[in-house]
């Protein structure tokens, strides 16, 4: 069994984002570790790129830094390694935009990532359609790929997603990008997380808005697995650690809490 799958056997993962080198490496290592030690089940790892669509101003500005201060693919699949042998049975996913892949080219990028013991992909402006190729090649090398859904999903296209994702779907709570939001669309996100899981038969997980333990606490009712970035990230760029343990135990408390009840 994938560590992937793994993550989801018995309980509901957390699963939380962070940019690569920003603002430093030393910094951006600390705060893996500071989000494994304090409960976070999955890693995903940001791979900086010039022209981040998907991301909200928290998420952009980290890409911007970390492309000025010249962190490469390379880079993060060095840090991603040093993640790994502290932390074997902690599953990474690595989030790229698809360009540094096409670069580097599509065996080549699984190859080296494999070797860094990467575990997944999540690509989100690499459509299903066009996927075939890239999800192949990172099978060849034991990774998963996961596609991502969103609120204007037709049922056609939950099919397709449910074919071509892997251990889970990423759900996209809002339609826009990413950021902490106050509230999200409860009744909305509920329907749809049901339909995607009658559809599909497989484990949705939800992210984009979530920051706070209110919302891991009714996603747990919904969802099978919940999804943070741009609250991380906030914190990341000002190396507040101790505000990243306190997040992710929050989080962590709403998701037990929400299980449990």
């Amino acid at each position: 069994m994938s560590l992937i799958k793994k993550a989801f056997e018995g309980k509901k993962p957390l699963i939380c984002y962070f940019m690569a080198g920003y603002p430093s490496v030393k910094d951006s290592l600390k705060t893996a570790e500071v989000l494994i030690e304090s409960g976070a089940d999955m890693l995903e790892v940001g791979v900086p790129f010039s022209d981040p669509v998907a991301d909200g101003p928290t998420i952009q500005v980290a890409h911007e830094k970390a492309v000025k201060d010249g962190i490469t693919p390379v880079n993060v699949l060095e840090l991603v390694q040093e993640i790994k042998n502290r932390y074997p049975d902690i599953p990474v996913v690595l989030m790229t935009y698809y360009n540094p892949v096409f670069v580097i080219g599509e065996e080549r990028f699984c190859k080296m990532a494999y070797e860094s013991s990467v575990d997944g992909f999540i690509v989100p402006d690499l459509p299903p359609e066009e996927a075939d190729s890239f999800r192949s090649t990172a099978k060849k090398y034991g990774q998963e790929t996961i596609f991502l859904l969103a609120p204007t999903s037709y049922q056609e296209r939950i099919k397709l997603v449910g074919e071509k994702s892997d251990s889970f779907i990423y759900y996209v709570s809002l339609t826009g990008i990413t950021g902490e939001r106050e509230t999200l669309p409860w009744e909305e996100l509920e329907k749809k997380v049901k339909q995607i899981k009658q559809i599909t038969g497989k484990k949705v997980a939800v992210g984009f808005g979530v920051s706070k333990k209110e919302h891991t606490e009714i996603l747990s009712k919904v969802s099978d697995g919940v999804i943070v970035g741009s609250a991380v990230v906030k914190l990341q760029g000002k190396a507040d650690f101790t505000g990243i343990k306190h997040l992710v135990k929050q989080l962590k408390e709403g998701l037990e809490n929400g299980s449990g009840s």
